[in-house]
């Protein structure tokens, strides 16, 4: 079984449930725990998310586990250009068509789903994009002459790349959230086989998953999310300076996302049990990017802010700051270091990948709270200083 029996369902214990759900999460997916917060960031905030990247990197299963974690009804389509709308709407109701009406049974498809997964949404044809704008923005779906409410909670897309094609633009910008998902570092390559392996003998058994929250009550604190949208002076000014400073890099934002992004930071200071957002909900800001080179603006934008405040408030320090295995990455630098001992000459491509591979491991000791870690980043450096000093590397 996937998850240990939830706690009972009140509204009071709902943030320690959403994070018993992300660890149950994490114990299956390998360095994807930002990932995993804006999902559920999303999801407490009634906005939608897209997951970009490459195939195989887990997307579609983290996706569809997390909509099992849920208690909802759930609905999931994998989208192409050859989709129609019946597929993704549902059926005409026949009976209804030959008493003069046209309307559509939806039960059960996408208009009547509290959870949807759309993956491939970029590629869907133009009939099936335009009546998707009007029900992620505003939960209602006209069929026939009959506009029908739609109880949809969140709405998580995957694709492979980004858009491009203008014409998608404004499915594009309904993703209130654009989150990348990417092939694993090096250091957690052993962790990875273990998992994977353990996944895949989990998928051949099929095993039952215990919902540890309902959209039930996920809809109920929407219906009462006005109470959790309390900013203070300081914390309005720090974002204004982040916005003006995102604009003056020339990334597009609009003041209706500009709006938007506040039910996102009230969403994460509520799954910390915060009555109110601080300092380091602005990590979200890193993940609204219209182009994926505008990914690394907003990092080195939104990261001096984070550091800030984790300098003064270090137990705050979250994303990033566990998971990662403090041996992992000492029996990563101790490969990298035999590697570049060892008798055998290095080609400059196998160079280049073990160096890669020591700046990742620096880069992951930063954000690590464990007390070894500048131990560690101070052999990284000695090995990344002898590296640089010579070709030769006997004497590292």
């Amino acid at each position: 079984m996937v998850a240990a029996p939830a706690p009972p369902a009140h509204a009071d214990n709902l943030p320690p449930r959403l994070a018993h759900l992300a660890r149950v999460l994490e114990s299956r997916f390998l360095g994807k725990e930002e990932v995993i917060r804006l999902l559920l960031i999303a999801v407490i905030a009634g906005e939608h998310a897209v997951l970009i990247g490459p195939p195989g990197t887990a997307k579609s299963a983290l996706l569809r586990l997390f909509a099992k974690l849920i208690q909802a009804n759930y609905f999931e389509y994998l989208l192409t250009r050859f989709t129609e709308p019946n597929e993704i709407f549902g059926p005409v109701d026949i009976s209804a068509f030959r008493e003069g009406r046209y309307q559509r049974r939806t039960e059960g498809m996408l208009p009547s789903a509290e959870i949807v997964f759309l993956d491939e949404v970029f590629k869907s044809n133009s009939a099936i994009l335009n009546a998707l704008l009007t029900l992620l923005n505003e939960r209602r779906y006209t069929s026939g002459g009959t506009v029908l409410r739609s109880p949809l909670l969140s709405c998580f897309g995957a694709s492979n790349e980004v858009p491009t094609d203008e014409n998608l633009g404004a499915i594009f910008d309904r993703f209130l959230l654009r989150i990348r998902s990417d092939n694993l570092d090096a250091y957690h390559f052993q962790d990875l086989l273990q998992k994977g392996l353990q996944n895949e003998v989990m998928g051949l058994v099929d095993a039952p998953v215990q919902p540890i929250c309902s959209a039930q009550e996920l809809s109920q604190l929407h219906r009462n999310f006005g109470a959790q949208l309390k900013f203070s002076e300081e914390f309005f000014s720090a974002y204004k300076g982040l916005v003006f400073q995102i604009r003056a890099e020339g990334i597009s934002l609009s003041d209706r996302r500009v709006v938007k992004l506040l039910k996102l930071f009230a969403a994460s200071a509520y799954l910390d049990g915060r009555s109110q957002p601080d300092a380091s909900d602005f990590f979200v800001l890193k993940h609204i990017w219209n182009n994926e080179d505008q990914a690394a603006i907003l990092e080195s934008i939104v990261t001096p802010v984070l550091e800030a405040h984790y300098r003064d408030h270090p137990q705050a320090r979250r994303v990033g700051a566990t998971g990662i295995g403090i041996e992992a990455l000492a029996a990563e630098i101790d490969r990298v270091r035999q590697v570049l001992t060892g008798g055998g000459g290095l080609s400059d491509v196998q160079l280049f990948s073990q160096l890669k591979a020591l700046n990742e491991i620096k880069a992951a000791l930063g954000t690590s709270a464990d007390p070894r870690g500048p131990e560690l980043v101070r052999r990284v450096d000695q090995l990344l200083e002898a590296a640089f000093r010579s070709g030769r590397f006997a004497q590292l």
